[in-house]
């Protein structure tokens, strides 16, 4: 099932907003990510661990908010890889090839 987000912009049009929560929904295999701003965007653990190179036997231990900033947070699987996910990644959509 492919899921078209009308509120996600062009690449490099985004405006910035603070990452104020992420969450691991097992049961859809995605990750819940909250802004500031009121948005909510689902982001599925596929797209996340493709761009991250992350082994698909890897389990999700834990979820860091970046803390300086807000502009992003880290999943740490169970195997010592981490997954760096920035605010633009869910909140832009990728360039045209």
């Amino acid at each position: 099932m492919k899921v078209i987000n009308p509120l996600k912009t062009a690449f490099g049009k985004g405006k910035f907003s603070r990452v104020r929560n992420a969450a691991y929904r097992q049961w859809d295999d995605a990750f819940e990510v909250e802004f500031e701003d009121g948005l909510s965007f689902l982001e599925p653990h596929a797209t996340i661990r493709k761009a991250n190179r992350i082994s698909p036997k890897a389990a999700v231990e834990r979820i860091e908010v970046e803390a300086e900033l807000h502009s992003g947070f880290f999943v740490h699987y169970d195997n010592g890889q981490v997954a760096e996910v920035s605010w633009a990644f869910i909140r832009e959509l990728p360039p045209k090839k």
